[in-house]
This record gives structure tokens, C-alpha cells and sequence, in this order.
């Protein structure tokens, strides 16, 4: 008899050096991608709105489904969620980013949704056995 035990009983463990170093990576290019998204998505509006929204998505689900973890979906979305929200924020001289239009609620709302969307349909690590009928 095999060992059925469920994912969520098996002890949490750090992830390892270069699996750290990658979603470090992905967090930084999640943030260079919400940058210009902002920069794009007023430049050429709808066009660029919808570039940076796709940019976002591609990068999200890529890195997902080239490391076959969903922490690799997860970590670009939050530098995508951190610049925008940096970028949002005015300066003491009157300076702002995102003017108040609807592509820029547009962009900041689609672009979290996007990030949710990606992190649930991020490829996750199925248990052995049958593939019909999960712990029958």
C-alpha cells in the first residue's frame, strides 16, 4: 500500500537557494513590467492598455509554467502590485503618474485581477495515484 498522505500535511520547508534567487528575479521584472505598463497604458490608449495588461498576464503565467510552481505566478504579481502602488502615490511637488481616467482605474484594477486570475491557474504539484478519482 502507498503512502497517501495530503500536500497540506507534509512540513512547510524554505525554498532553496536558486528557487529564491528566481522569484527574487520574478519580483524585480513584475515591477520593471508595472512601470512601463504605467508608462504604456496612457501612451497608446486602448492599444497600450491592453499591452500592459497582456505583459502582465505573460509574465505571470509564463513564469508559472516554466517553473511549475505557483509561487512563480505569485511573485511578479506582487513587484506589479508594489511599482503601480509606488507609482500611484503623489509627490510633495504635485507630480502623479495615473491621471484620474478610467484607463488608469482600467489598468490598476484589470492589472490585480490579472495577478489573482494568474496565481489560481498556476500549475501546482499534483499527489501520486490515480487520475480519475483523487483519494478513493
Amino acid at each position: 500500500m502507498t503512502d497517501r498522505t495530503s500536500l497540506l500535511a507534509q512540513p512547510l520547508r524554505p525554498p532553496s537557494a536558486g528557487r529564491a534567487v528566481l522569484y527574487l528575479g520574478l519580483l524585480v521584472a513584475g515591477a520593471v513590467v508595472g512601470a512601463a505598463g504605467a508608462l504604456v497604458q496612457t501612451a497608446w490608449f486602448p492599444g497600450g492598455l491592453l499591452l500592459a495588461l497582456a505583459g502582465e498576464a505573460g509574465l505571470c503565467l509564463g513564469a508559472a509554467r516554466a517553473a511549475g510552481a505557483r509561487g512563480a505566478a505569485v511573485a511578479p504579481a506582487v513587484g506589479w502590485v508594489i511599482a503601480v502602488i509606488l507609482l500611484t502615490a503623489s509627490r510633495p511637488e504635485g507630480d502623479f503618474l495615473f491621471a484620474a481616467g478610467g484607463g488608469s482605474y482600467l489598468f490598476l484594477l484589470g492589472g490585480m485581477a490579472l495577478a489573482v486570475i494568474c496565481a489560481t491557474l498556476a500549475p501546482v504539484r499534483q499527489p501520486d495515484g490515480d487520475a480519475a478519482r483523487l483519494g478513493k
